[in-house]
């Protein structure tokens, strides 16, 4: 019986759904969630260990003589030191495509939030303002089409393409960037540098994995460069965006502001500079969190855990 440790699982599973495909490949302790600290006393006996955000460091996996696999709850690995992992002989899972629909579909979630002000005209009538106005419709502010924007991709990988159909759906102009470029094509999508897409890009949706080469792609001098009216979405990982920065400009109106799922901390410190702007929209990293989502996440973890144990372990990470 394979002894099997999820560490962080509330929020993927925070109870509507069911553990059952993991749990029947072994012997399986469940933690909501799990400190730094207590990482290795819960994890000491564990062969395989699943967790999202839990930091596994060089110090950590040695600590754990156990320890054979960890299959992650994410498709972002950062959290693990792979080339640790890969010395101490330890396979690394990640999980793939799971959220690819689900984040797409947030992406314009944002983006209509800011065209239609949905949120914003419901709270005036539920205050009463249709009520009392004069008139048979009103506008808080101007509404706007998405047609014939444009709609600048930074990361053309899975996901991005997946945002690229649905603004083509809208009838935008879709412009993107990827790292590599010669070669791809995708139906009427222009590849573009990335001054390109900054200085062109109407609605510019972040798509991108971190690295250390793109980390503050989002700067004080990449907003020099776009229009005065672009909107920032940022659904891929805070830390893609000088987050300082971006508030100098939305207070200045160097842009016209940004609708954010992701933000360098997380949960984010009550100072943190974006907070309170108001043309800054923020919502606490569900783009990945539909129903849909997350079960076909566990059914991902669990397919991983199966192959582990068979022998032929898959979505390995090196």
């Amino acid at each position: 019986m394979r002894n099997i440790v999820i560490l962080d699982g509330y929020v993927t599973n925070p109870g509507e759904l069911s553990w059952k495909e993991i749990e029947s490949l072994g012997s399986v302790e469940i933690y909501d969630r799990t400190a730094s600290e207590d990482i290795v006393s819960r994890a000491r006996n564990a062969e395989i260990i699943v967790t999202n955000k839990c930091v596994f460091t060089k110090e950590v996996m040695a600590s754990l003589p156990s320890l054979k696999c960890i299959c992650l709850l994410a498709t972002g690995y950062n959290n693990v030191d792979i080339k640790a992992a890969t010395a101490q002989g330890i396979t690394v899972c990640n999980a793939v495509g799971y959220s690819t629909t689900s984040v797409a579909q947030h992406v314009f979630a944002l983006i209509l939030a800011i065209t239609n002000k949905v949120a914003e005209h419901n709270v005036s009538v539920h205050d009463s303002k249709w009520a009392d106005s004069e008139d048979w419709s009103y506008r808080l502010g101007p509404l706007e089409e998405l047609h014939g924007k444009a709609l600048g991709i930074y990361g053309f990988g899975t996901i991005g393409q997946k945002v690229a159909d649905i603004g083509l759906a809208f009838g935008m102009n879709i412009i993107a960037t990827k790292r590599k470029m010669e070669g791809f094509s995708y139906n009427n999508v222009k590849l573009i540098s990335e001054d390109e897409l900054l200085q062109q890009s109407d609605y510019l949706s972040l798509n991108a994995a971190l690295s250390k080469e793109n980390t503050h792609f989002i700067n004080r001098d990449s907003l020099s460069k776009m229009k005065a009216e672009a909107i920032i979405i940022n659904t891929a990982r805070g830390p893609l965006i000088n987050e300082a920065d971006l508030a100098d400009a939305l207070r200045n109106e160097t842009i016209r502001g940004a609708a954010l799922d992701v933000l360098s901390d997380e949960p984010p410190k009550k100072d943190n500079p974006l907070f309170n702007i108001k043309n800054c929209i923020i919502t606490p990293h569900i783009s990945w969190a539909s129903l849909q989502s997350r079960k076909r996440l566990i059914n991902i973890v669990a397919k991983n855990i199966e192959s582990y144990i068979n022998g032929n372990p898959i979505n390995t990470v090196t």
